[in-house]
């Protein structure tokens, strides 16, 4: 069991000066469920959409799961990375299905802002569980690395059903995975840097799915907040 401690949620982020969210609530309380008491006494000063404002945590995540995207991204944990809490904190944006630590089970959740309260997360001990837990349920696991092989993925459909798989910072990912992977993609790039930051390497092929797959308002067919 991870036992590291998590970080307190409020209050949140500022703008120009101004804490973000919102007060008391203001009139007579709903009758939903869905609204925490605390939250309408007290304010709701956390970095959330105004959907959620005043809905308690449980209340969220079941509404994130009722239309999560089925893709998934894991990222490799053998050296700590500090990237994984900004991977999470991008996962929860595009509404991935599951964030996949492979490694170590610790992991700094600064970068995350918390959102790994809302993001529902899967530890494997090493590459070899990831690729068993990925083939049990159907999902093709995409690595992105610039290594040999790899296929611009500026060029590449996506698979719907799929795995986006990151290695850490520097290394990049492990021979293992390489050689597990159904399909390896790059990020193309016209600068010197040899390489890009794993969280943004993250967010870049995230959104790469998402064009692919989602229009503006949501997914295919279907209201972004029905």
């Amino acid at each position: 069991m991870d036992t590291e401690p998590e970080e307190p949620e409020g209050p949140g982020p500022t703008e120009w000066g101004t804490t973000v969210g919102v007060g008391p609530w203001v009139g007579p309380w709903p009758e939903d469920p869905r609204y925490d008491h605390q939250l309408l006494a007290e304010g709701d000063r956390r970095n959330v959409v105004d959907r959620y404002r005043y809905w308690t945590l449980e209340a969220v995540v079941a509404d994130l799961d009722r239309r999560r995207h089925p893709f998934h991204v894991a990222i490799e944990n053998f050296g700590h990375d500090l990237n994984i809490g900004t991977v999470v904190r991008t996962a929860n944006a595009f509404l991935a299905a599951e964030v996949h630590v492979v490694g170590r089970r610790r992991w700094n959740r600064r970068g995350a802002m918390v959102t790994d309260r809302y993001q529902h997360l899967r530890h494997h001990p090493d590459v070899a569980a990831l690729l068993e837990h990925a083939r049990s349920a159907g999902l093709v696991v995409v690595a992105v690395d610039n290594g040999p092989g790899a296929v611009p993925l500026e060029t590449v459909d996506l698979p719907e059903r799929c795995v986006l798989l990151f290695g850490e910072e520097g290394p990049g990912l492990s021979p293992q995975a390489r050689a597990g992977a159904d399909l390896t993609v790059s990020i193309s790039q016209f600068g010197s840097t040899r390489s890009l930051n794993a969280g943004v390497a993250a967010g870049i092929a995230m959104h790469g799915w998402i064009r692919q797959h989602t229009s503006p308002t949501g997914p295919t067919g279907q209201p972004r907040l029905p």
